[in-house]
């Protein structure tokens, strides 16, 4: 896929996903998150289970709005996975919040893509909008303490060298 085509399926992912929340996300926003508490949030998993963001305390968590529909979420959720197996012994949780309506759908795509990470449900889209999140896939890398160290935006290739020390960084690994 060429620069350009990656840079107009991107636009229109944001696009459409402003179109769809009650309010006007800020691309600027979000980066007042870095550096302080994560929201707190607690949601369903896809077995109907609640997860709460504060029972986590103490772990590296990475918190990635996703959805089905969302090209660039579905390429890097390999990555994804695969950064969860290489680093869930040293204590890194992924949360993968789903902005999908339907349950069913998530489950199709997971039949197809298996994944080792917990999948929750968000599609009323409140615990997005406490994150600012105005595009997919969007991620936050939280500390042991509960503050977002970092937010990315976009797709990213979660097995690279560069993530992995931010990632190993946060866990306290040398």
């Amino acid at each position: 896929m060429t620069v350009a085509e990656k840079t107009v399926r991107y636009v229109l992912i944001v696009l459409i996903f402003v179109f769809i929340t009650a309010e006007t996300p800020s691309p600027w926003g979000i980066d007042e998150l870095v550096g302080k508490k994560a929201p707190p949030f607690t949601l369903n998993d896809i077995q109907g289970r609640s997860v709460s963001l504060s029972s986590l305390q103490g772990k590296v968590v990475l918190i990635n709005f996703w959805a089905t529909w969302c090209p660039p979420c579905r390429e890097e959720m390999p990555s994804l996975n695969e950064l969860y197996k290489r680093y869930r012994d040293q204590g890194l949780i992924v949360l993968a919040v789903s902005m999908d309506r339907s349950v069913s759908g998530i489950k199709d795509f997971l039949s197809k893509h298996p994944v080792d990470f917990g999948i929750l449900l968000g599609p009323d889209m409140q615990t997005s909008r406490q994150y600012k999140v105005f595009s997919l896939p969007t991620t936050f890398l939280l500390d042991k303490n509960g503050v977002v160290m970092k937010r990315y935006l976009g797709e990213e290739q979660w097995d690279s060298p560069e993530i992995r020390n931010e990632i190993k960084k946060a866990l306290g690994i040398p």
